[in-house]
């Protein structure tokens, strides 16, 4: 027959006890023919979860009105996320939703994706470079047609990103102007109250289980 051994730690003072409920009926527990942990009542541990589980989530939501026309200047939004890995291998799932308008014919603007770790700076998140141009994380659009009151576009996007560290990682979403005014949460004639409108726009960070 095969046998159930009890194996305490090498290290470690505390004393664990196996402790029956208070009950007149009998009871048997019958173990798994596998390796893995046994689950409690104080949760799951992350490194107990299957690939593809998400671990954590944190979202940033902005309310506030932006306008702006900086050209080709990055403007910092204030959509920002941090989080800190349970695992360098771990990855993170970043969803951007952003409600951008403008006042200006045959432009196009951009939001990007950056990424710090550590405290460090932030730089593009990308997937490399060809021919010296960057290719990163970008929500981008255009607009040929005339001015109306209503204009507005919801900008997403979405991306599974592999930072490699246990750092802390903070993600944040900054917009490009490339011509005329560049509107965020707002329409190009910030009339949304008129139709009881009041966009907002989030930025979404799950981390998922390698």
């Amino acid at each position: 027959m095969s046998k159930v051994a009890i194996k305490g730690a090498a290290t470690g003072t505390g004393v664990f006890t196996l402790e029956s409920p208070a009950t007149n009926t009998d009871r048997t527990l019958v173990l798994p023919d596998e390796a893995g942990t046994v689950l409690t009542t104080a949760g799951v541990p992350s490194s107990a979860m299957p690939a593809g589980s998400v671990l954590q989530v944190a979202q940033d939501v902005l309310t506030t009105q932006i306008a702006s026309n900086t050209g080709s200047t990055l403007v910092d939004i204030g959509l920002q996320v941090q989080l800190t890995p349970s695992a360098a291998s771990n990855k993170f799932l970043v969803s951007g939703n952003v409600f951008v308008s403008s006042d200006y014919l045959n432009m196009s603007h951009a939001l990007i994706l950056q990424r710090s770790i550590g405290g460090g700076s932030f730089s593009d998140v990308g997937i490399g470079t060809s021919g010296g141009l960057g290719y990163g994380v970008t929500a981008w659009w255009a607009k040929t047609s005339a001015n109306t009151s209503t204009d507005g576009w919801q900008l997403t996007f979405e991306y599974l990103d592999s930072p490699s560290t246990t750092s802390t990682v903070d993600y944040r979403i900054m917009a490009r102007a490339y011509s005329g005014y560049m509107y965020i949460n707002r329409n190009n004639r910030n009339n949304h109250a008129t139709f009881d409108l009041y966009p907002i726009s989030t930025i979404t960070v799950k981390e998922i289980a390698a």
